[in-house]
């Protein structure tokens, strides 16, 4: 019988290589299936996890899916660009915290309207998740900030440095004046970049325009000058240095995906029925499969994992090796899609669910609909007042020497305008009701709640018997767009 290997643990160094595991001590069970367990030591054994000892310097080449990245890095163009926007005369994305208020364009979002933020980050994460479901780690490889900055970053290295070749022999070069002055413009490069992400944020929160005066000037508050080092110093290392370690060791995200996905969901695989038995194209004729063995889809990998042993913790999904993999094929004359998006079900020869009959990605559509309904409905809802009437509990009602019937109310007026509004009262839905304000002071400041005590009085003839319906309004002569109303109860004797 022949000795079984045990799985090893990948050391230092070993990137990309096969570790041999020790022998493991001879099984005399005939129940166990010795070959199926030399195939599962085998492929644990290449499961490539880099544990920081070296650098994966990945190779770049075109195609369809590393140009789907570059699109979609471009969105975050708008990150750098937008605290510069101006609208209305003002700064368009602003989140003012002394202020307690928010501007995104022409709406203004108040801390009463939380309950937005909260569908807006339940909107993203059920939408990772269903991205999650349907396609693997695809945000990690397209959108992830870390993923897109990775890839500027070492743009920028290639760009000095030169191919993966060049770059692996500059850094075991001795130091040299050549060495220094390449090494020192990409710092300064990366450094740069660093803080200008650091510094766009903090402007989301504060006047760019005036942020970047108080720089000049070495002026300004603390605020502007201690926010963005964060930022800087978490761009600079995070991404010039641990690169994918990141998302090996710190990411949460990276150890919660594997249980998000199922056979179901279609991620990168490589097709080992069409590639095996690879090995380099030979002249004699002998019969091999489509994989010639060029190591091509482990080069252009930015987390060095070999697709071709499976799915692995490192893979992030973005899709590379595919375009890797296709170039090949092109050239030697074989066709494309030896290393394809496919769910584990068709591995096995079996047709791939369509979405609605799978109940987790149902749930999960749903849910988000209803998310985006949500914010949607508050966004158009949004107004620049709020009108709140709460009425006396004790006494309920007060029977007037003339027998008309009195209630009191508690009226609370929230200006969210930049300006001072002055607003009147009136009610309805009572007959011949009139209502009185005890406040000689109507005008509530900008941005602040006005507080208002009313009496409303029914004569005995209208008075409802026992609890009626009215409704109040509040409106401002000055400005059109604050008028709101408000219904409440009018309590009469039984």
């Amino acid at each position: 019988m022949e000795d079984v290997e045990a799985p090893a643990t990948p050391t230092p160094g070993t990137l990309g290589k096969t570790v041999s595991p020790p022998p493991e001590p001879e099984s005399t069970d005939p129940a166990v299936d010795h070959e199926e367990i030399e195939k599962l030591y085998e492929e644990a054994g290449h499961w490539d996890v880099n544990l920081g000892e070296e650098t994966i310097h990945a190779k770049r080449i075109q195609g369809q899916f590393r140009r789907i990245k570059w699109y979609v890095a471009s969105i975050y163009l708008l990150y750098f660009l937008g605290p510069y926007l101006r609208w209305d005369g003002r700064q368009a994305i602003l989140f003012d915290i002394p202020a307690r208020k928010n501007y995104l364009f022409g709406i203004t979002i108040w801390p009463q309207d939380v309950w937005m933020l909260s569908l807006v980050l339940l909107t993203f994460f059920i939408a990772l998740f269903t991205a999650t479901a349907l396609a693997g780690r695809v945000f990690c490889g397209y959108i992830c900030w870390q993923t897109v900055w990775v890839d500027v970053y070492t743009w920028i290295e290639e760009k000095l440095e030169g191919h993966p070749a060049q770059r692996r022999a500059l850094d075991k070069a001795p130091w040299s004046l050549r060495k220094f002055r390449i090494k020192a413009v990409k710092h300064s490069i990366w450094l740069t970049l660093s803080a200008l992400t650091g510094i766009t944020f903090t402007a989301y929160f504060t006047d760019a325009y005036g942020m970047w005066r108080d720089y000049f000037s070495l002026q300004g508050s603390f605020y502007i000058w201690v926010t963005p080092l964060p930022f800087l110093i978490g761009s600079y290392i995070g991404v010039g240095f641990m690169r994918e370690q990141i998302c090996f060791w710190l990411c949460p995200y990276a150890r919660i995906q594997g249980v998000m996905t199922d056979p179901e969901s279609i991620l990168p695989a490589y097709d080992k029925g069409r590639g095996e038995p690879r090995g380099k194209i030979s002249r004699d004729g002998s019969t091999k499969g489509d994989c010639i063995d060029c190591n091509l889809c482990v080069a252009v990998c930015p987390m060095g994992v070999d697709i071709r042993y499976g799915q692995q913790e490192g893979c992030i999904t973005c899709g590379l090796c595919l375009d890797a993999c296709d170039s090949v094929m092109e050239k030697v004359g074989r066709p494309t899609g030896l290393i394809r998006y496919m769910a584990l079900v068709e591995s096995g020869g079996k047709a791939r669910l369509n979405i609605l009959k799978r109940p987790r990605m149902m749930i999960y559509i749903l849910i988000l609909a209803g998310a985006m309904a949500g914010v949607v409905y508050g966004l158009v809802n949004l107004t620049p007042m709020k009108l709140t009437v709460i009425h006396d509990r004790q006494p309920l009602y007060i029977m007037l020497s003339d027998g008309s019937i009195q209630n009191g109310y508690t009226v609370k007026i929230l200006n969210k305008t930049d300006n001072a509004a002055t607003f009147k009262l009136s009610v309805s839905g009572v007959k011949d009701a009139s209502v009185e304000l005890l406040n000689e002071n109507t005008t509530a400041p900008a941005g602040k709640m006005l507080t208002l005590t009313a009496r409303v009085k029914v004569g005995a003839d209208d008075a409802p018997k026992g609890v009626g319906s009215i409704l109040f309004r509040v409106y401002s002569d000055g400005n059109p767009a604050l008028d709101a109303t408000y219904g409440s109860s009018f309590v009469g004797p039984k």
